[in-house]
């Protein structure tokens, strides 16, 4: 896979996805915007993929924000258009059934954090600024930002985080709820994908099916959800890996799952 503005990697079942835009900080223009959203639904496709790391170029932005240069000309259709593509392509990232992890490496800035906010998992560098700065422009976060941190964080701290439009830093975050880890800089990529592999040594039709239910928790009623829980249970006793898994635990040896 060849693309413009990003560069995938994929080794060992885990793959890198980079946005490489390092001399506008990783900005999200419309291209860049499309070319995730095709990177995302491959690297879905992809049964040599099991865990996703989505990252920025460079040292000092994981995404510094969206184009401005590209919205500052924008009609109103032409920005409504402009948001659908990023609900697209960050929708892609957040419902495939493989888990995504963020490595906020440096500005993590409006649609960069929204990038962030889609993936299952963020870790962030000690060096990370986050926040939405928008509202200073005349906008406000338009891929899935206003939906995605209310539900993180709840109404109040993403009121204040998008009204105030203020950049905060990677304890902060952690502090709020926004990420699940800082670490010391130099030390982000080789904690992410630890934690990458981790998550690969378990089984990978478990975890997606998971995923699914944890991630429409929030939308269904506790009935719907717990029906959804039951039905998605019931599937992994369908799967190779269940009979794998157990079969391992019980001769007391290490499962080796297979995705099936």
């Amino acid at each position: 896979m060849e693309y413009k503005n990003l560069l995938v990697e994929i080794n060992n079942g885990i793959a890198v996805l980079k946005i490489n835009r390092p001399k506008a900080l990783n900005a999200l223009n419309s291209e860049t915007l499309i070319e995730i959203n095709d990177a995302g639904r491959a690297l879905q496709k992809n049964k040599d993929v099991w865990v996703i790391v989505v990252t920025g170029e460079g040292d000092k932005a994981f995404i510094a924000g969206a184009d401005i240069v590209e919205m500052k000309d924008l009609n109103a259709v032409e920005g409504m258009l402009f948001s659908q593509r990023g609900h697209d392509a960050f929708a892609t990232l957040e419902n495939m059934n493989k888990p995504v992890i963020a490595a906020v490496n440096g500005f993590a800035l409006g649609g960069g954090f929204e990038v962030a906010l889609a993936c299952d998992i963020i870790y962030a560098s000690d060096k990370a600024k986050i926040g939405f700065p928008e509202a200073t422009l005349g906008i406000f976060p338009g891929f899935g930002g206003t939906q995605r941190a209310a539900k993180l964080v709840g109404l109040a701290k993403a009121k204040e985080l998008i009204f105030t439009g203020k950049m905060i830093g990677a304890a902060e975050a952690y502090e709020m709820g926004l990420v699940n880890k800082v670490v010391p800089h130099e030390e982000l990529m080789k904690e992410v994908m630890a934690l990458a592999e981790k998550i690969k040594s378990n089984g990978p039709v478990a975890i997606g099916l998971a995923k699914e239910c944890i991630n429409k928790s929030l939308s269904l009623d506790m009935d719907s959800a717990l029906m959804l829980e039951a039905k998605d249970f019931g599937l992994c006793f369908g799967t190779k890996d269940q009979k794998e898994g157990m079969t391992a635990f019980v001769e007391k040896r290490k499962a080796t799952f297979k995705g099936e």
